[in-house]
C-alpha cells in the first residue's frame, strides 16, 4: 500500500512571521505538506503563501488545494508554479480545479459557468499547462482558449513540472483525476456552491465507495496509479468517540455510525485514529490525509506513528 503521509490545510496566520514559525513547526512535526486553499475570503494569496512558507522550511513541501482555474489564464499560471517549483527546489504540489465556491464569482463578477463548462475550461486550462511544462511550448486551440506559440521560462525543479493534484467529488473529474494526476484530492461534491446540507449529505461512506471506483477505472492502464488524499473536516482526538459522534450526527442530519464511517473526519484515541485511518487506506486507498490548523498538535502522535508506514 501506499505509505502514509499528512498535510495541514492553512489560510493565514496573526503575522508573517507566524506564518513562518507555524511552517516550521509543521516540518518538525512531521507533516509532508502545509496547503493554502484559494478563496477571495480571508485568506492570504496561495502563491506567495506558499512561496513564504517553502523558503521558511527545508523539507517541508508547500502545495495549493486547490487553486481555481477561472482566477488565471493557464499560460500566467504555468509561469508562476514554474517558478514556485524552481524557488522551492521542486517542493511544491500544483492543486487545480474547476472552481466551485458560488461567493467568490460573485464577489469578483466572474461568470459562474455550469459545472461543465467550468470542467471544460480546466481540462483546456491543464492540456495548455501540461504542454508548456513537458516540452516548454504550447499551441493550443480550443472552445475557452487559444495559445500560438507560448513558451515557458523558467524550467520548473521538477522534471515534467510539479505533481498535479487534482480535487473533486464527481464522477467526471474523478475520473480525470484519476487518469491524469499524480495525486487524487477527494471531497465530497461541490456542485451546490456552497457548504450547506447538499454538500453534507454527499458525505455518507456509500459515496466514497463511488468515487473510489471513479478514480479506480480512471486510473486503469496507469503504470503507476495515483496518490489518494483525502480531505477532512474535523479530526477529534478524545476518549468519548462515541458522544462526539452523537453530536456530529445531529450536525450532520445523518446517524452516527455513518458519520463515524465517513472519512470526511476522525474521532477516537490516538490509537483508535490510527486503526480508523488504517481501514479507510484499506477500504478507499486513502494515504494521503490532510487536516487543518486547530488539529495540528493534538494530530502530532498519529503523524509521528503512521508518517512513512
Amino acid at each position: 500500500m501506499t505509505p502514509f503521509r499528512f498535510g495541514v490545510q492553512l489560510s493565514s496566520a496573526a503575522s508573517p512571521d507566524a506564518w513562518r514559525q507555524t511552517a516550521r513547526r509543521l516540518e518538525g512535526l512531521g507533516y509532508s505538506t502545509l496547503y493554502v486553499p484559494d478563496h477571495l475570503d480571508d485568506q492570504y494569496g496561495p502563491l506567495v503563501a506558499c512561496t513564504v512558507a517553502a523558503e521558511a522550511t527545508e523539507t517541508l513541501n508547500v502545495g495549493t488545494l486547490v487553486l481555481d482555474n477561472d482566477y488565471r489564464h493557464p499560460v500566467v499560471l504555468a509561469k508562476e508554479l514554474a517558478t514556485l517549483d524552481l524557488m522551492s527546489g521542486g517542493r511544491f504540489e500544483f492543486g487545480f480545479g474547476a472552481g466551485w465556491m458560488k461567493s467568490d464569482y460573485d464577489e469578483s463578477g466572474i461568470a459562474y459557468d455550469d459545472p461543465a463548462v467550468r470542467v471544460d475550461r480546466m481540462v483546456e486550462a491543464l492540456d495548455i499547462i501540461e504542454a508548456l511544462f513537458s516540452g516548454g511550448r504550447s499551441t493550443y486551440a480550443g472552445a475557452h482558449y487559444t495559445v500560438t506559440d507560448a513558451t515557458l521560462t523558467p524550467t520548473p525543479a521538477t522534471a515534467g513540472g510539479p505533481p498535479l493534484v487534482l480535487g473533486g467529488g464527481s464522477k467526471r473529474v474523478l475520473t480525470i483525476a484519476g487518469k491524469r494526476a499524480a495525486i487524487v484530492s477527494v471531497v465530497p461534491s461541490l456542485r451546490a456552491g456552497a457548504f450547506g446540507a447538499e454538500v453534507i449529505a454527499q458525505t455518507a461512506p456509500h459515496r466514497y465507495d463511488l468515487r473510489f471506483e471513479w478514480i479506480t477505472a480512471g486510473a486503469a492502464g496507469r503504470p503507476t496509479p495515483p496518490e489518494i488524499q483525502i480531505w477532512t473536516q474535523f479530526a477529534t482526538i478524545t476518549d468519548d468517540a462515541a458522544g462526539t459522534y452523537e453530536q456530529l450526527a445531529s450536525l450532520f442530519s445523518m446517524p452516527a455510525e455513518d458519520v463515524a464511517a465517513s472519512p470526511i473526519g476522525m474521532v477516537g484515541s490516538v490509537d483508535g485514529v490510527i486503526a480508523q485511518l488504517e481501514e479507510r487506506r484499506e477500504r478507499w486507498g486513502f494515504s494521503y490525509v490532510v487536516v487543518h490548523e486547530a488539529e495540528i498538535e493534538s494530530f502530532a502522535p498519529i503523524v509521528s506513528a503512521l508518517a512513512g508506514r
